[in-house]
């Protein structure tokens, strides 16, 4: 049976009309798979080393410390990021199959995961070197075993709290605020969790615990996932009841305050459109790796230019990147009716920049790191607002990904986002204003290479009226394209 199954789904696969970019993607994927497994595997190897020589301490009890966050990161990521079992399984409940085979296949297929065999990259390599640096055969085995029935539990607990934000966020906030208080010195949460971990090793036999907790959480997610396993109950579209919002402030703007009232709604209303939101907000914090001299490579001015591009457009990268798909659900209703691609497309620029500027606006808080950081950040803006606006927007003609507003599963991204023009259109993006500044600052100076970056921003918006004219051709171009693939939910 589980073969008849992986058999249906090779062939969902090959037969989707998107065979090809899938294709392309999967080769993408497994290149990076690859370069992430190489960098588990050299810390599993050099971890050790590492520790030793920096005179940290025993290297397997320092790894004990921070343990918590590793499995707290390892959550964090599998709730974000990993594609939940039940997306195609719908078709299955109308065929001949009993329930329970089919949360077999389900639950089973989460197992083999990236997000799984990752870990024993790490590892198997850390406890081999372990063991050839002398440390007890049988206490570095429950040790091992113990972290690998933590890390499969993590797979079902993701299960069983997924898509339950109230459980989720506040448990990954008190975290984040664990971590910052043992990084000022308030209060070291490993002086608890360390001595759980270190007992794995010392008394092997309570690696045991880890093992209970894993068959409960399995256990769990199986009885929770057969119980929810009806169209009519756990796979059921939730249903809200209506709210009336006006925004009639909005009608002045004619056809164009129609769209923003839509925007405006389905960002209050939806799950995906909301997580959005919150992640461009994390963008805000991405200067602090840039601005505060952390980490030596970046501690220059041209990366600071960079920062300064994704901290000023968080929103634009998360959320004006998937222009039109946030409306796949009524697109062929909205290019049925009789509308200008030019209003659509101005009402979306027009969310873009509010949210950008106050994003800047947020932003103030980096003049404590001095007034050049903050330049930076002005300079990022304005680049945004006059060239990176309308390239989100023209590549959002060749992302023809339907979003399910539903879930907030890839709200960092999406298979389809990547191909050769959109990849293409990500040099201009990132790349100009980089060697733009380089280029002001070799002819001149520092500051003259802020505003050579600022007026490359500046003529973009004189030449706003001819850009959105070739933009609005290539959504026509590739209109039916995108209303095929938006019919393609279930491939």
């Amino acid at each position: 049976m589980f073969r008849h199954f992986i058999r249906l789904q090779w062939k969902s696969f090959v037969r989707s009309a998107s065979f090809k970019t899938e294709i392309w993607f999967k080769i993408l994927m497994a290149l990076g798979a690859i370069y992430f497994l190489l960098v588990f595997l050299s810390l599993g190897v050099g971890s050790y080393f590492i520790i030793e020589k920096a005179g940290l301490g025993d290297p397997l009890r320092v790894v004990n410390r921070f343990m918590i966050y590793y499995l707290a990161f390892d959550l964090y990521l599998r709730y974000m990021l990993q594609k939940m079992p039940v997306m195609n399984i719908r078709p299955l409940l109308y065929l001949p199959f009993k329930k329970s085979e089919v949360v077999r296949y389900s639950l089973g297929k989460t197992l083999l995961s990236f997000f799984n065999i990752s870990h024993a990259f790490f590892f198997i390599p850390f406890s081999i070197v372990l063991l050839v640096k002398g440390y007890p055969v049988l206490s570095v085995l429950g040790w091992h075993l113990a972290c690998f029935a933590l890390i499969f539990a993590n797979n079902f607990l993701n299960i069983l709290i997924n898509n339950v934000d109230r459980i989720f966020y506040p448990l990954i906030l008190v975290l984040a605020l664990l971590g910052v208080a043992q990084y000022y010195g308030w209060f070291d949460v490993t002086a608890y969790t360390a001595p759980v971990f270190d007992l794995f090793y010392d008394q092997p036999w309570t690696a045991l615990l880890p093992w209970v907790l894993l068959v409960v959480a399995a256990v769990s997610a199986f009885r929770y996932f057969k119980k929810h396993l009806y169209l009519d109950a756990g796979l059921s579209t939730k249903q809200e009841v209506g709210r009336t919002e006006d925004y009639t402030w909005l009608n002045r703007f004619g056809n164009m305050g129609t769209f923003l009232k839509n925007d405006i709604k389905l960002i209050k209303r939806n799950k995906r459109s909301r997580t959005t939101v919150l992640v461009s907000f994390l963008f805000l914090f991405y200067g602090f790796f840039f601005f505060t001299g952390s980490v030596e490579a970046y501690d220059n001015p041209a990366m600071q230019v960079f920062a300064g591009i994704f901290v000023s457009g968080g929103f634009l990268f998360t959320f004006g990147q998937y222009v039109p798909s946030w409306d796949s659900a009524y697109y062929p209703l909205m290019m049925s009716q009789n509308i200008r691609y030019r209003e659509y497309l101005n009402s979306k620029w027009w969310l873009i920049v509010i949210a950008t500027l106050v994003s800047t606006v947020l932003a103030v808080f980096y003049l404590y790191f001095g007034w050049k950081a903050y330049l930076a950040i002005i300079v990022g803006a304005i680049y945004n607002l006059g060239i990176n606006s309308y390239l989100v927007l023209w590549g959002g003609a060749y992302i023809k990904t339907p979003i399910d507003l539903g879930s907030n599963k890839k709200a960092f991204g999406d298979k389809q986002a990547f191909n050769g023009k959109t990849l293409l259109l990500i040099l201009p993006k990132l790349l100009l204003p980089i060697l733009v500044y380089l280029l002001g600052d070799w002819l001149w100076n520092e500051t003259a290479g802020y505003l050579l970056v600022a007026l490359f921003g500046i003529l973009g918006f004189s030449f706003k009226d001819r850009v959105f004219q070739l933009i609005e051709k290539i959504y026509k171009k590739e209109k039916y394209k995108t209303l095929l693939a938006y019919k393609q939910k279930g491939a």
